[in-house]
């Protein structure tokens, strides 16, 4: 790409601070939509159905059952689900449960597999079969192929190995290694197999898993892995991945038994449709949540079997949530998702599609009543929560909301290229711009100006500034960083009172923790050892707050407070995903003395406590793409940072950068009304909107008196909140009805109507119409005319003077107040 060309100009358009109405985004994962609600099932629909249960990655669960949920709470999510599944198991017709895998989060940590243990030891003791497979953290080398490990030693077979498969009446074998199993379970008249594969399945496994089928030819498929298909940054488009794309070749594709596959590892929920080689549809499906609330809230997916009417159906719900305590419950404890692939059914005519290898499958009675409604029921059975979290995608780049008390607002868009010595991201809220320092000045080894770049083309989806930096072949030693100027007014901020760091990042798909482990994005320089600081083994060197990444890929904000001789205080999020964007947003509360991560809107587990405020080294740079240790800038970010902002408080969810902007503010003040006199020439909207909106006014259909080409007439809501349109020359008579709303991009205002119309000419037949006209007449409003013999469409400014010329519409002419011609607005807001 070309290099950036340097601005030597700031926008001047602003607008003022908007309230949002919205709260939070929960990892990504919890999707917007109406708070869900119990109704009784029809007694008239009654077909033959099970239903299949799957416990996605438990990990944060095990990890801090004994220290975080049993303290709180007396039990864990972990236990609460399986204790909820065997309860249920008769009524919902739960003849099987799968789990995906990342059981716990440290495989060498034994108290965690203990808690694990009596999780699915519930299961064990209500003769409630289910699959159990390691992930990535169950094994003590992720690294190498299941076969590589020492399967004897392995905490996975210790725990969870053939022997106490064994136990159950399902259970028909597992692979040499004992890290895979398979199972065969009935189900309304007909058998299914559950075949659950090791992550980072060998050959040797995939070919005991072909011989499995093989054995058994006739039975219909469902295949567990933890780590297949991933999720987009978007939250919901399915992407393949290396295990994907392996394990579809080698063994789903040319086997028309395996219908179905489930996986976790990605943070969200997705999924996809294959043809096999058959011509078959293939649902691949992806449900994670161990990033949500709480490690993931206690969500587990019910797959409803209706093999009457051919549908597979999910419900996400979580037994966790409705067993909590009324007073502990926040805005993320919501008992059912209702997402795009939270809730949803497949059509799949199961005989059909099964016909090639079981011609004999058919649908037992049809006895029972919906299942996916009765899961609802028992969820939502005396559960009185709050309201559900919501949120939207940004219009454009302004959908935003305003803080008050924002020191620095860095944003991307309108540069692209590499960031070179003329490059200035701008700060939109101060005049606290970041440049980037020479490479050749730095400490950096082999650092060049291309190693960072403007990108556009993968964001964070909630993020409305559209475009990021990307640093590229970064490492301990290789690092870029853009930085405040010595003399930023943000560098010597006061966050006595409290602040709030936001920002989106993403670690490149080739970072690696030996390379990339422990390096930073966002850093207020300085030196511990300078300001008071202790003498500690690790980091009395190091800046006084940095935000950045472990060599476990978590997120670690560590921070000295305004009390320095209290030491560093530290919040860990859990396993980041690499080439997955993220919301991180860091809240300091003096009030309550904590410092609170959440990534995507979620709070962390672990989180820091007896901390205020944060202290400073005067006159020293924020810094972003870099860590700073000993004085000198070192271990650079490899991956991409969007817009980041630093507030002088503690905020809630409904003012972070993922909320949109309020657009139910506008009004139509000004407006013709009545009917007008046949010699009028022009009529006059104004009002007032959200500064930067496209104000846009249409024809409401079925008016033929005015022409559809007006369609898409706009105007911009300039910088103190106003706007007006002018239709001048050529109006024709008869009865008018136009509607107006503003809007930011894609996202619009609920629409305005305005009714008026004009008198025909003496002698003139009146057309008829059901249009109404307002009771009392009106003249048109002020404002300069069309130039002298020019017809069209005109643009004036809301002080009357004419900006521009558009083209006749119709026979009606029309004047936009603003910047109509403008074809991106971008603004400086100065809080």
């Amino acid at each position: 790409m070309a290099p950036t060309t340097p601005r030597t100009t700031r926008p001047t358009v602003r607008r003022c601070v908007a309230a949002s109405a919205t709260i939070g985004l929960a990892a990504g994962l919890l999707a917007a939509g109406v708070a869900p609600t119990a109704s009784a099932a029809p007694t008239d629909d009654l077909a033959s159905r099970f239903t299949f249960a799957v416990l996605p990655d438990t990990q944060f669960y095990s990890r801090y059952s004994a220290d975080q949920f049993v303290p709180r709470y007396g039990t864990d999510p972990f236990a609460t689900q399986t204790r909820w599944i065997a309860d249920n198991a008769d009524e919902l017709r739960i003849p099987f449960t799968a789990h995906l895998g990342d059981i716990v989060d440290r495989a060498t940590v034994e108290n965690e597999w203990k808690a694990a243990d009596a999780a699915m030891k519930v299961l064990d003791d209500a003769d409630a079969p289910y699959s159990i497979l390691p992930g990535n953290h169950d094994v003590t080398n992720s690294g190498v192929r299941d076969t590589e490990l020492n399967h004897a030693s392995e905490p996975f077979t210790t725990w969870f190995g053939a022997a106490r498969a064994a136990e159950q009446s399902t259970y028909r074998g597992s692979d040499p290694t004992g890290l895979s199993q398979f199972h065969i379970f009935e189900a309304e008249g007909q058998q299914f197999m559950s075949l659950a594969i090791a992550w980072n399945s060998s050959d040797a496994t995939l070919a005991w898993a072909q011989g499995v089928l093989d054995a058994h030819p006739t039975v219909p498929v469902i295949l567990s892995s933890h780590a297949l298909i991933n999720v987009a940054a978007d939250q919901a488009s399915p992407i393949e991945t290396g295990d994907s794309e392996r394990m579809w070749d080698e063994l789903i594709r040319g086997n028309d038994q395996i219908f179905m596959t489930l996986n976790g590892h990605f943070h969200g929920a997705t999924r996809q449709v294959k043809k096999n080689d058959f011509g078959h549809d293939v649902h691949q499906v992806l449900m994670d949540y161990q990033m949500a609330y709480e490690g993931g809230n206690g969500y587990l997916g019910l797959f409803e079997f209706d093999l009457t009417n051919n549908t597979i159906s999910l419900e996400t719900g979580s037994p966790w949530v409705v067993s909590k305590p009324q007073e502990s419950l926040t805005s993320y404890d919501q008992p059912l998702l209702d997402g795009e692939h939270q809730r949803y059914a497949i059509d799949i005519d199961f005989r059909s599609r099964f016909a090639g290898f079981a011609p004999d499958f058919t649908a037992g009675s049809a006895d029972e009543p919906s299942l996916t409604q009765r899961a609802r029921e028992i969820l939502l059975d005396g559960f009185d929560g709050p309201d559900p979290i919501s949120t939207e995608l940004p219009g454009n780049e302004l959908d935003f909301v305003e803080a008050e008390g924002t020191l620095a607002h860095w944003r991307f868009n309108g540069l692209e290229g590499v960031v070179d010595a003329d490059t200035v991201v701008e700060d939109v809220a101060g005049d606290n711009d970041l440049t980037r320092p020479d490479p050749a000045t730095t400490d950096a080894v082999g650092a060049t100006w291309d190693d960072v770049t403007i990108e556009t083309s993968d964001v964070h989806g909630f993020s409305s500034d559209g475009a990021a930096a990307c640093f590229d072949d970064s490492s301990g030693s290789r690092f870029s960083y853009l930085t405040t100027a010595p003399d930023a007014a943000v560098n010597d901020a006061d966050l006595s009172k409290g602040y709030t760091i936001e920002t989106f990042v993403k670690m490149d798909s080739d970072w690696d923790a030996s390379a990339n482990g422990w390096s930073k994005f966002l850093t207020r320089t300085g030196n511990r050892s300078q300001i008071g600081v202790p003498q500690t083994r690790w980091d009395w060197t190091a800046s006084p707050t940095a935000l950045g990444i472990s060599n476990l890929r978590e997120f670690q904000f560590t921070s000295i407070s305004d009390d320095v001789l209290a030491g560093d205080k530290t919040n860990w999020s859990g396993e980041i995903m690499v080439d997955s964007w993220a919301h991180v947003a860091v809240v300091n509360d003096p009030a309550t003395r904590s410092t609170t991560m959440y990534v995507d809107g979620a709070p962390v587990l672990r989180n820091a406590t007896d901390t205020a405020g944060m202290a400073r080294q005067d006159g020293m740079p924020w810094i972003l793409g870099a860590d700073w240790v000993d004085d000198a800038a070192r271990n650079g970010w490899h991956g991409c940072i969007g817009e980041t902002r630093i507030i002088d408080r503690p905020t809630t969810p409904d003012e972070w950068l993922t909320q949109r902007a309020d657009l139910s503010g506008f009004e139509v003040t000004d407006a013709p009304q009545s009917e007008l006199a046949s010699t009028v020439t022009s009529v006059r909207f104004a009002g007032t909107g959200f500064p930067g909106a496209e104000v846009s006014l249409a024809p409401v259909a079925g008016l033929a008196a005015i022409a559809a080409d007006l369609d898409g007439a706009t105007t911009t809501v300039d910088d103190a909140g106003r706007w007006e349109i002018r239709v001048t020359d050529g109006l024709t008579s008869g009865p008018h009805e136009i509607a107006l709303s503003q809007s930011l991009g894609s996202r619009s205002s609920a629409a305005q109507t305005v009714s008026f119309a004009i008198a025909a000419a003496p002698g003139t037949p009146t057309p008829s119409s059901s249009a109404t006209p307002s009771a009392t007449p009106r003249p048109s409003g002020s404002g300069a005319p069309a130039a002298s013999g020019t017809s069209g469409l005109a643009t004036t400014g809301v002080d009357g003077a004419l900006i521009g010329w558009g083209a006749a519409l119709g026979g009606v002419l029309l004047v936009a107040g603003g910047a109509l011609a403008a074809a991106r607005i971008r603004r400086t807001s100065k809080v």
